[in-house]
């Protein structure tokens, strides 16, 4: 059975773009319609190490230790129920030339059906722990993105990119880097309300980058 969960992978390999705008950004219609807008020379810009958000995200830590404990019992459970069918196998291996064909055939048909029930029950943890991950992806990804909507607002920033191994930004310079920020802001929020992850956003480290 497949020991923990590869939550790291999956969600650092995913390329996602988180983006807000302040109250004063118009939508591409309304710019195109009323001339409005804010010239490019004026737009503030930020971005974020995506991996670095969702793998300090202290939400996500808490969640993927649950789901990894949770697999270990599964794989713990599934092992025991293996190694008990395979002793009754091997019980019936040594006994079963003592029997007559009728139950001999009869033992047989149950094994295989024992075997195929522990076929299913193994399906069955699998796909369970498959959709505990997806929903585990789906809230952080709606959390993390609704806080930087709020941080985006809050800081007066247009625009907050994603910055990922193989994503659509090569470079950018470490002076528009808020993901420390964004990162103490959220788990200070979960710290806060950790039924509610995710809410009021904190100013942004003004610090002049070295």
């Amino acid at each position: 059975m497949k020991k923990g969960l590869n939550f790291f992978g999956v969600l650092a390999l995913a390329s996602v773009l988180f983006y807000a705008c302040d109250q004063k950004t118009a939508s591409t219609t309304e710019t195109a319609s009323s001339g409005e807008g804010i010239p490019a020379g004026e737009m503030k810009v930020a971005f974020v190490y995506t991996d670095s958000v969702i793998n300090k995200y202290d939400y996500f830590k808490k969640m993927s230790e649950e789901m990894t404990s949770k697999g270990k019992r599964f794989d713990a459970d599934l092992q025991s129920r293996a190694k008990g069918f395979e002793q009754e196998v091997a019980t019936f291996q040594q006994t079963g030339g003592n029997m007559t064909p009728n139950q001999a055939r009869a033992k047989q048909d149950e094994l295989m059906q024992k075997e195929q029930n522990l076929m299913t029950y193994r399906n069955n943890l699998m796909q369970e722990l498959s959709a505990d991950e997806a929903k585990l992806m789906n809230e952080v990804y709606e959390k993390v993105q609704t806080y930087i909507k709020d941080y985006a607002k809050e800081n007066d920033i247009d625009i907050i990119l994603s910055y990922t191994r193989g994503g659509a930004m090569w470079y950018a310079t470490e002076a528009i880097d808020v993901t420390a920020s964004v990162v103490e802001g959220l788990n200070k929020s979960y710290a806060a309300n950790p039924n509610a992850a995710g809410s009021t956003p904190a100013p942004a480290d003004t610090t002049p980058k070295k």
